[in-house]
Order: C-alpha cells, then structure tokens, then sequence
C-alpha cells in the first residue's frame, strides 16, 4: 500500500494535519521579520555634512572676523594683542566637560608655529588662572606665518543636530552647507558638500568639498546601520549591496536546505534552520563593520530558507508578520535593539523538537517503516480512525520515476513553457520584495506606507482563494501582474502632474495597487506552474523557479534604490515604472501558458509535450477492486513539511 492510499483512511486534511500545518505555518512570521527587515536596518535617514568637518585652511585669516561680524553679541571678546589673538565665545561645547550657563571657551593661537589651544575659563584672568581645561580634540597646529595648511576640525557646534538648535545654529548652517532645489523646487540643504570657506549674506561660500563626517535627521530612525557607518553618498550602493548579499543567502540556502531536508529529514532541517537563524540574527546586532554585517546577514538569508514555504495559508502568516514587523519598527526604532527583539522568537520554534512529528513519507521512502508507524498511528487516533496492523505492514515506498532538470529542455513547447514560468517567477518576486523596500521612498508617512504595504496582502490572497477555481490561474494571474503593473506605471503621471498635497495619496494608493497585484500573483504562480511541470520534474522545477524567484530578490534592492541615483520627479518614480514595466511584460508572456482548471495534469515528459490535450490516464490506485478517486493535484498536504 502506498502513502496516498493511507491517506485516504486517515484522512488527507483532519484534525491531526490541521495541528501540524498550524504549525509549520508559524516561522513564515519568523522569517517576514528577516526577509524584510533590510528597511530598517539599511535605511538611510535625511542627513547633511556636520559642521565640524570643515577643513580650517582659512581659519587664521578669516574665522574670528567672520564670526565677529556675523554673530557680534556673542563674541565678547575678539583682541589682537602683538601675535596673539584672543576669542571667547558661548559657541563651543565639549561631551567630556559640563558646561554652566556662564562658561565661555577661550581659544588662543599664534601667528608663528605654535598652537591654538582651547581653554575653559571661569571667570579667572587668562595669566593667573588657578585651572585651565586643556581640550585636545580642538587643537590647531599652524604651519607658517600667513597661512594655515593643516586641517583641522573647527572648535564650534561639537553637538551639531540636523534639526534646528536655534537662530545662531541655522546660520553656521547657512553659511557652510550648500544649498540646491529639490524636485518640488523647495530649497534644501546638499547632503554630501560642504563649504571650504563660508558665505555670508547673499555671498556665496567658497568651492564646494566632500566630508567625511554627517548628522542625520532622527525623526524616521533613532539610527540605522546605513548611518552608523555612513553608507551614504560615495558609499550609497553599499547598502544596496548589503540588501542584495541577504538574497543570495536565501538563494544558496533553498539550493542546499532542500538537498538536506531529503537527507536527513524536513524536522531536523527545520531546527538546524531555526538555530542558525536564532544565532546569526542576534550576533547581527553586534556586528560593527560593513563586512562582518554582510557575512551575518547572508547566514540569516540562508537560515530563513529553511523556515518556510509557499502556499495559501502560509502566505497570509507571512503578510501578519510584515504587520508586526512594522509595528515593532516603529516601536524599536534603534538597529541594534530592533534586531535582538526580532531575534527572540526564534527561540520559541526550538519546541518544535517535541512538538512537531517527522514526515511520514519521508520516512516511508527512506525505508524508516518502524518510525512512520509510530507516528501513522498518531494520525488515526488524533483524526479517530482505525488503521489496521495490516494495512501498516504493507505500506511501500513510492517507487516513481524522477526526471532531471534537463528534460524540461527537451523540446520546443517545454523549452518556452519553462522559460515563461521562471521569468514570472523572477518578476514576481523582484516587484513583490521591491515594493516592500521601496516603501520608505513613497510621500507621506514611512511607518504608516509600510504597514499598507503588508496589510493590503490579506485581501490579496482572499481574491486568490475566491477566484482561483473560478476565472482559473490564467487569467486571475495574468490580470493580476498586468494591472499591478500599470497602477505602478500610473505613478510617473501622478509625480509629474499632480501638486504635491495630491501625490501623497494617488501615490501611495497606485503602489499599493501594485502591491496587491505582486502578492496576488506570487500565490498564483506558484499553484500554476507546479500543476504545469510534469510529475516527473515537479520538485526540480519547482525548485528551480524557487530559485529565479530569489534571483528577483537579489535585483530588487537596486531598482528600489534608483531614487537615490536619479534626482527629480522621474527619480522618484523610476523604481516603480521598472517594476511595473517588468509586471506587464512577464504578465503579457504568461498567457503563452495553458490553463490547468479542470485538466488532467501531466505526469510524463510526454505528457507534458502534449498538454492539455494528452490522454487521460486511468486511475492510479485499486482497493477492494473499486477504484479510488484521486485529484491529482500539485501537492498533497504531506507536502505541507517540506522546504
């Protein structure tokens, strides 16, 4: 007796199965946490040049009069005394030195050689001063008489905030950072140059130099790794990089994970997953360089592989955890913290040791009879069967033919056949995972674009469970990815056209419309093409498309990121025309493909050549001489274990 026969005493989806697939749905929350959680760790806030990063090559000659001239009232004191010029000014702050309210900072230089030192006088004569504070971070060395050739970080704003600190505050900004127009022609402030000398008034300030030290707007984000190790300007693709490096372990890892689990089995796939996720998420919070948090992040894709897999259900576990996920953004809004939090739950799928049963086919087909008994058993009790000694001493591996990859290969119809579902498979998950991570570029609210971007996938896979045996797969996804893909087109009109407290909306709407056409049919597509592929080469193709779908993902991260490379309105919405771009033209190519509604699957290569208009086969199974009615469906819910 084989397994499916068993099945049909048991009961193909009872009690027990129910239990176990509630189950195996779990870690999808899990793994939604990690597979999206590079919009918090890698994104970049609004940031400009700090003010402390200015070269002080005109120091000598032009900062004490500029200030003095700029700021009168709070230079109370700018002398000259032979060589030495004299300067206080409530302007400066040190983070090792507590300053009062009447403390003011003393800087003295020579003109010759020597120094300019930073003192923190208390009222005392600058000569008989019973206690000087020595500030070393603010020492200048001169180089000649005239001039001043070393650079130096400026003795002023220490503290320096991309928020205004005041009227005093807004002017150092107006006076060192450059300005320009932004898309909506409101004048901001460049984020990567600073002035080498200040302007004043309506004079503009000297040549424009790159710096290497910025200040970031904390309104999004307390902080991020992006802007913990400045990965922005020169560096911006690094986080795109970073972003991608995550894919790719998800990638290697359904390569390799699914190999293991036919190995040694889907339990203990999935724990050994669960424990590399647990250690490798929590040791990215400690990770203090780009390549340790490449590394790191790269073992979290390849665990989460192991974690989960695609179906229905699992589907909407998936979009609950991109819900909490931004619930818990928007609650931890430090990197590091928000990491560890989102590490925890890992931990509690380590029950699943005692909790989950192994694969009863699994162990069948590995010849583990004794095993699959003990937990056959468990099966009929729990669904309130009874499953006779004999009926469990004759089960039987199944013995049926596999196929290789190459097969699929083999002929025209198969060659386009192939082709077609894995560029959809692509597409659907570049405009699927890119939508998600271009959330943060939308107008309007970060944390509440984020949250729709989640929440609009539950009425997406609704639409698929009511329409799916209706309109069937060819048209629902067809239709799904073409207008998904034009609301996401539609974008380019509203960011040229509308005014700018209309796009906020239309926007954001049109993208989320996109949203619900990718989520829609990655569930699709996945039902579809597993029907498509003969028995033979259903798991290697399957597993294949799996794969092209997380080469999708490693693209998404760059088209996301276009915003950033391209200035204006079309920057802004370039990243949703390629995605929406991409979805018609996959769409358009899936109606190549037959409809599989109501056909007879095929289970051969031949099969396959000739669908849908093969012959039909005859019943697979006999029992008691009545044959038994098998649906020949995709999957069997045993499947439901696998990775």
């Amino acid at each position: 007796m084989h397994f499916d026969e068993l099945l049909g005493v048991l009961g193909e989806f009872g009690p027990y199965q129910k239990f176990v697939y509630f189950l195996v749905c779990l870690p999808s929350i899990i793994a939604a946490f990690h597979m999206v959680n590079s919009v918090f760790l890698l994104g970049i806030p609004k940031h400009r040049t700090r003010l402390v990063c200015i070269v002080a090559s005109f120091f000598m000659n032009f900062f004490i009069p500029f200030f003095f001239n700029l700021h009168r009232k709070l230079l109370t004191n700018a002398i000259r005394q032979k060589n030495i010029y004299i300067m206080q000014c409530n302007l400066c702050s040190d983070e090792n030195i507590p300053l009062k309210s009447f403390d003011v900072i003393r800087i003295i230089y020579t003109k010759s050689l020597t120094s300019c030192i930073c003192f923190l006088d208390r009222g005392q004569s600058l000569i008989n001063a019973r206690k000087h504070y020595h500030l070393p971070s603010w020492t200048f060395f001169a180089s000649g008489e005239e001039s001043i050739s070393t650079g130096c970080k400026l003795p002023y704003y220490p503290n320096d905030t991309f928020l205004s600190q005041g009227a005093v505050h807004d002017d150092l900004v107006k006076a060192f950072i450059p300005t320009e127009l932004n898309a909506d022609n409101e004048v901001t402030y460049k984020q990567c140059y600073i002035f080498s000398t200040p302007g004043s008034g309506n004079i503009t300030g000297g040549p424009e130099q790159s710096c290497s030290d910025w200040v970031y707007d904390k309104t999004v984000y307390e902080n991020t790794f992006a802007s913990e190790q400045n990965l922005i300007c020169g560096k911006a693709i690094w986080a795109s990089n970073a972003k991608m490096i995550f894919f790719a372990g998800v990638f290697v890892g359904a390569l390799l994970l699914g190999a293991l689990s036919d190995k040694i089995g889907r339990k203990k796939t999935l724990i050994l997953s669960v424990l590399g996720l647990l250690a490798s998420s929590l040791a990215v919070a400690w990770a203090d360089n780009f390549y340790l948090f490449c590394v790191l992040r790269f073992i979290v894709g390849f665990c989460c592989a192991g974690t989960f897999m695609s179906a229905f259900v699992l589907e909407y576990f998936f979009a609950l955890g991109l819900v909490l996920l931004c619930l818990v953004g928007y609650l931890v809004r430090e990197w590091k913290y928000n990491e560890i939090v989102l590490s925890v739950p890992s931990a509690f799928i380590l029950v699943y040791w005692w909790l989950l049963p192994e694969s009863p086919r699994w162990l069948i087909n590995r010849g583990k009879f004794e095993e699959a008994k003990v937990i056959i058993r468990k099966i009929a009790k729990r669904n309130k069967v009874e499953v006779t000694e004999k009926q469990l001493d004759s089960l039987e591996c199944d013995e049926t033919a596999t196929g290789q990859l190459w097969h699929l290969f083999t002929s025209r119809v198969l060659f386009v056949r192939t082709i077609v579902i894995f560029i959809n498979w692509c597409v659907v998950s570049m405009v699927y995972y890119g939508l998600s991570l271009n959330s943060g570029s939308l107008a309007g609210d970060f944390y509440l674009n984020f949250f729709l971007t989640g929440l609009v996938e539950f009425p997406a896979y609704t639409l698929c469970l009511v329409l799916l045996d209706r309109t069937g797969r060819k048209k629902l996804h067809c239709a799904c990815m073409v207008l998904g893909g034009l609301a996401c087109i539609s974008t380019i009109f509203t960011v040229l056209y509308l005014e700018k407290r209309h796009q906020i909306y239309s926007t954001v709407i049109l993208a989320m419309l996109g949203k619900i056409g990718a989520a829609a049919a990655f569930a699709v597509i996945y039902v579809w093409s597993a029907e498509l592929y003969p028995t033979v080469v259903r798991n290697v193709g399957m597993g294949a498309s799996s794969s092209c779908a997380r080469i999708g993902g490693m693209v998404s991260p760059y088209i996301a990121d276009l915003s950033t490379l391209v200035d204006g309105h079309f920057g802004q919405a370039l990243p949703l025309v390629v995605f929406g771009a991409s979805s018609v033209i996959a769409g358009l190519l899936s109606l190549i493909l037959p409809e599989t509604l109501g056909a007879n699957l095929p289970e051969t290569i031949e099969d396959g050549k000739a669908f849908p208009n093969h012959e039909k086969k005859s019943e697979k199974y006999q029992e008691n001489g009545s044959s038994i009615t098998m649906n020949n469906e995709a999957f069997s819910p045993e499947d439901s274990t696998k990775f």
